[in-house]
């Protein structure tokens, strides 16, 4: 076995153990303290339909605590850390653009406009599963959009992307404030509005992982499916086409899969940015640009990730929650501004 393949397993073997401490910790650490082993003997039980284990000696509280509460909110996170993890790694590899992202390039901000339809037209009170279909709809129509702008004889230029992406961006949250205004007289519905899209996996049931656990399943599925033609779009578009890639309908399902998994994300836990940015760059330095590779470790990765900064949200000043999308963007706007300044020759600009 080479040493980069070596390497490889290394980092998966660390990943998947760092995921399953963290999900342990993350069940058990909070307002009210659980010891990992009733957490473990509460998951056992659930996970294997009561074959495994038994509840004796787990009081009801607790046993709320750990799968009716804990349990969803840290699989929401695991869900949504992998799914814009992987969003952006496909985005990164299609637009050959280390600072495409979700978040960058108005994808999030298109998923957030049709989540925030759904919440002001009543339609999320009436079905959990409206606001997954709008938010896909408005992050899809966002993220061919930027293609169909940016994009050039197969290239997208760093300042063009970011330029496209801002004007986007700008328009979304023009018409997501419209709406918002709209509803002004609401109370209760613009303020769950204004929370919503500042970020957060409070009260995240199993309903919600039921929503993103499909999105995310089948978008990860096309882009490991894809991550060979992926691959070769690297090298150019005549490359990749001779051999054998077709490449305008990869494009356009690689969009597709990375707006469902956006749209899922965005849907069960509002605006959380950079995420799809910070990752796929930081594990590309660690196992390399093969997305066969790549797409996998980000999406481990991103959950790791997202299920830490949940953690630190909920508990560092507890009882009061900062809201997780404020993490996130404090963590991820200087590593933006960080690679902006760093491609500033390919930008011309700066």
């Amino acid at each position: 076995m080479s040493h980069h393949k070596w390497n490889n397993w290394w980092f998966f073997g660390c990943a998947g153990i760092g995921l399953a401490l963290v999900v342990v910790i993350g069940i058990s650490v909070g307002s009210t303290q659980v010891t990992p082993g009733t957490v473990l003997r509460v998951l056992a039980f659930h996970l294997s339909g009561g074959w495994w284990g038994t509840l004796d000696g787990i009081s009801q509280p607790d046993h709320t605590i750990v799968w009716l509460l804990r349990t969803p909110r840290v699989l929401t996170a695991l869900l949504v850390g992998a799914s814009l993890a992987v969003a952006g790694a496909q985005m990164q590899g299609l637009f050959q653009n280390p600072l495409a992202s979700p978040d960058i390039i108005g994808t999030s901000s298109g998923g957030a406009l049709g989540a925030v339809t759904a919440i002001a037209l009543g339609l999320a009170s009436k079905s959990i599963f409206f606001l997954p279909v709008l938010a896909f709809a408005g992050a899809s129509m966002c993220a061919f959009t930027v293609y169909a702008l940016a994009t050039e004889r197969g290239k997208t230029p760093i300042a063009t992307l970011i330029l496209t992406g801002l004007a986007v961006n700008s328009l979304m949250g023009a018409a997501t404030s419209f709406v918002i205004t709209l509803h002004s007289v609401r109370w209760e519905v613009s303020s769950e509005i204004i929370l919503w899209m500042m970020g957060g996996l409070e009260s995240r049931t199993w309903d919600h992982v039921a929503i993103l656990t499909p999105c995310f399943l089948i978008g990860l599925g096309l882009a490991v499916f894809f991550a060979k033609d992926l691959n070769l779009l690297l090298l150019n578009e005549e490359t990749a086409a001779s051999l054998g890639v077709e490449v305008q309908t990869v494009k356009q399902i690689l969009l597709a899969g990375a707006a469902l998994l956006t749209g899922g994300a965005v849907a069960v836990s509002g605006l959380v940015g950079f995420v799809g940015l910070i990752i796929p760059h930081v594990v590309r330095l660690l196992v390399g640009p093969d997305h066969r590779v790549l797409i996998p470790a980000c999406a481990l990765t991103g959950a790791v990730f997202l299920i830490v900064t949940d953690l630190f949200a909920r508990t560092v000043t507890a009882p009061t929650e900062i809201r997780l999308g404020i993490l996130t963007a404090a963590l991820g706007a200087p590593f933006f501004l960080f690679l902006l300044v760093k491609q500033r020759r390919e930008i011309g600009y700066l």
